[in-house]
Order: C-alpha cells, then sequence, then structure tokens
C-alpha cells in the first residue's frame, strides 16, 4: 500500500499578497486584486483590467536576490522559496528531492521585448534563453538547489494540478521522497492579445457563475507546495497542512478552446478524483470551482457539477474574481487557497455575482462562510483543449 502524500509547506505570491499570510488577509476580508494594468506594457492597458502583481521587474529582482531573471523565473522561484521555509527545510538534500513546475507562456514576458530587436541585428541578445518553457524551471532548480528531478508540464489551465498529481504520484511510486510542485505565469503582450483575439476577456470585473457574465479578467501569480512521504513526514515529525486524498485527469477532446456543454470532462476528472480513495460525492465539504467567468467555462462546470453532486451539492465557489486567471498557476495557487481553507475552516467567495444561471439550478456562495468543518475541498481546473484536472485535499 503507497505512503500517504502530505502537504508540509506553501508559498504563492499574486495580486492579492506577496505571501501565504497576506493572501489570507485579502481572501478572508473579500479584497480583490484586480485594477488597472499598471506595469505591463500593452496598447490594451486602458481597455481591460487584470490582477497583476503589485511589483515591478526591478521590484522583483530585489525581492528574489538571486539575479537579472525575467518575471516568471522570479515570482515562481519567490513562491517555491516560501514553501520551502515553510516546510522548515534546511538542507534541501536531505532527502531525494525534485521539482515539478508549469507555465504556459514560460520567459515571453521578457522574450516578446526583444525579439524584434534580434531580427534586425541590434541585440546581442538570443530571445529564446528566456522563451523556452524549462528555462524559468531551471533557474528556479538551481537556486533552490535542486538536482534529482526538474520538469515542467505545460497544459495550458490545468497544468499546475497536472504537476501536483505527478509529483504525487514520483512519491507514491518511491521514486522520490520530496516534490516541490506548482505553477507560475506572468502577464504578457501575447496573453492579451491571444485572448483578446478569442473575445473572452471582460474590460470590468470578472463575475464568475452570473447569468450575465462577459469574461475572464487576466492574471498573474505563482504557487507552490511541498509534497512529502509519509515516512519522512513521520521520520521528521513534520507538522502536516494537507494530505493529497485524490486527483484525476481527463479530456473530452471536444474543442481547442472550449469546454463540452455538457461537461463531460470535468465530470470525468472529478470522477476519477473521487475514486483515488473511494470517496463518495457527499463527503466532499467545499469545491473551489475553476469558475472563469467566460459563458462556455461556468455553464460546462456547472453542468458537471450538477450531474456528479445532484442535489447534494456542496458549497461551491470561484475565487478567479480575487486574482484573476492565472492560467498554467492557477491549479497551485487555487491550492493554497484550498488548504487555507481547511485549516481555518472557512469557505472563501465568489466576488461580483448578482443574478443566477439560467442554464443550472446550483448557485455558488457569495459569502464569506466560518466555523466551516471542512475535511475534504476539491479544486477543479479545466483547460483549453479540453485537459480537465480536478484535486481533493484532505484535512488530515
Amino acid at each position: 500500500m503507497p505512503d500517504h502524500v502530505y502537504v508540509t509547506g506553501m508559498g504563492i505570491i499574486s495580486a492579492i499578497g506577496n505571501s501565504v499570510e497576506e493572501t489570507f488577509h485579502s481572501l478572508y476580508t473579500g479584497k480583490t486584486g484586480i485594477g488597472k494594468i499598471k506595469y505591463l506594457d500593452t496598447v490594451h492597458k486602458n481597455d481591460f483590467v487584470a490582477g497583476e502583481i503589485k511589483r515591478s521587474n526591478e521590484e522583483l529582482i530585489a525581492l528574489a536576490g538571486i539575479g537579472d531573471y525575467n518575471r516568471t523565473a522570479l515570482c515562481g522561484y519567490i513562491a517555491a522559496r516560501e514553501a520551502l521555509y515553510n516546510a522548515g527545510i534546511v538542507d534541501i538534500n536531505e532527502a531525494r528531492t525534485g521539482l515539478v513546475t508549469s507555465t504556459t507562456v514560460g520567459g515571453i514576458c521578457h522574450a516578446e521585448n526583444v525579439y524584434k530587436d534580434f531580427f534586425e541585428g541590434i541585440s546581442n541578445e538570443n530571445f529564446t534563453d528566456s522563451y523556452l518553457s524549462g528555462v524559468s524551471a531551471n533557474i528556479m532548480a538551481s537556486h533552490l538547489g535542486i538536482t534529482e528531478f526538474v520538469t515542467t508540464i505545460s497544459t495550458a489551465c490545468s497544468s499546475a494540478a497536472n504537476a501536483i498529481m505527478l509529483g504525487t504520484r514520483l512519491i507514491k511510486n518511491n521514486m522520490l521522497d520530496r516534490v516541490v510542485v506548482g505553477g507560475v505565469d506572468t502577464l504578457s503582450k501575447f496573453t492579451f492579445n491571444g485572448f483578446n483575439t478569442l473575445m473572452i476577456l471582460d474590460r470590468e470585473w470578472c463575475k464568475p457563475f452570473d447569468e450575465n457574465r462577459k469574461g475572464l479578467n487576466l492574471g498573474e501569480g505563482a504557487g507552490f507546495l511541498v509534497l512529502e512521504s509519509e515516512r519522512l513526514v513521520r521520520q521528521k515529525n513534520k507538522k502536516i497542512l494537507a494530505r493529497i486524498a485524490g486527483y484525476g485527469n481527463a479530456n473530452d477532446a471536444y474543442h481547442q478552446t472550449a469546454s463540452s456543454p455538457d461537461g463531460v470532462g470535468a465530470l470525468l476528472a472529478m470522477e476519477k478524483a473521487l475514486k483515488i480513495e473511494e470517496l463518495k460525492p457527499s463527503q466532499i465539504s467545499y469545491i473551489n470551482a475553476h469558475g472563469t467567468g467566460t459563458a462556455n467555462n461556468d455553464s460546462s462546470e456547472g453542468m458537471a457539477m450538477q450531474r456528479l453532486f445532484g442535489a447534494e451539492i456542496p458549497p461551491f465557489s470561484s475565487t478567479k474574481a480575487f486574482t484573476g486567471h492565472t492560467l498554467a498557476a492557477a491549479a497551485a495557487v487555487e491550492a493554497v487557497f484550498s488548504i487555507l481553507a481547511i485549516q481555518n475552516s472557512v469557505i472563501f467567495p465568489g466576488l461580483n455575482r448578482h443574478e443566477q444561471m439560467k442554464d443550472v439550478s446550483i448557485s455558488p456562495i457569495d459569502q464569506l462562510m466560518i466555523n466551516q468543518p471542512l475535511e475534504y475541498v476539491m479544486s477543479n481546473s479545466f483547460g483549453f483543449g479540453g485537459n480537465c484536472s480536478s484535486l481533493i485535499f484532505a484535512k488530515r
């Protein structure tokens, strides 16, 4: 029987805080981080709001203290460093340790600013040095001292969920004792242009699961967890934040960017996650929904939750109106939210919702709920191409 896998540390940086402590305060007080674009130099600066990290590149360089790297590498390192500190890890080599990170656009936030000059022979800098997805992972691993295993996953918005899933399986199969898992994505002109072309950006604050939702707000951030084997946790008498109780991935292969109308991929992912420990749907205490605020996603996910849970659906909410959609980082950012919910016995509300969706009968939580005994929390992340993933975190 494989050992359990525990979360012993977590770190985060996003629009609502530069640490776990700041993040919890923002969630608890209902403080959104979405606002006017300040740091990204884009022609859409005055057209859209976004969930920017409240630090310039220069400030992030100073905060990280590892050198002049691109924004993606810096944010990923800052969050992963906090996770290791939070886990009380001083000697990274005392156990077989790996890094599984994720991203969608990697260092394109830097590459897009230099590639024109590169092709015109003005600059000696090779834009591919920062463009490739694995570059930020290697930078992070180098400065964290991780050499045993390093990889990057890119499956759109489910990327970090799949990173957490892979890290869990590496430990369960006795290939590693500890894995730092998560994801990072930062805003770029490329991202804004792409999502604007798809016509799924809201020019105002997004409102997930509202009948009049118009689209998502883009955000940036990084979230990382430290996963450790049960043997290592017992041996070191480590503090446990949560346990990985379930995980599932499925692909409905319906469309390049849209989810299937009946939510079949999301349904399969949630069912697979429950099956890991033979949990019943009624055992889930709260669902941190993917809830992007787009017409297609919220309808599809709502349909899938309704099909799985029926009339007994647990409280659910989308927290993307706090941070914006952080793409590959979303599942890791929301894993931190889910564990904070468990630790503090609270359910964080969705924001900005006013009217019940007409095509589903279920309704999300709109107000903070305190003193909630949460045993199992499900977190959903559904990506382009139909890549759907669900995670379940347990209190013990």
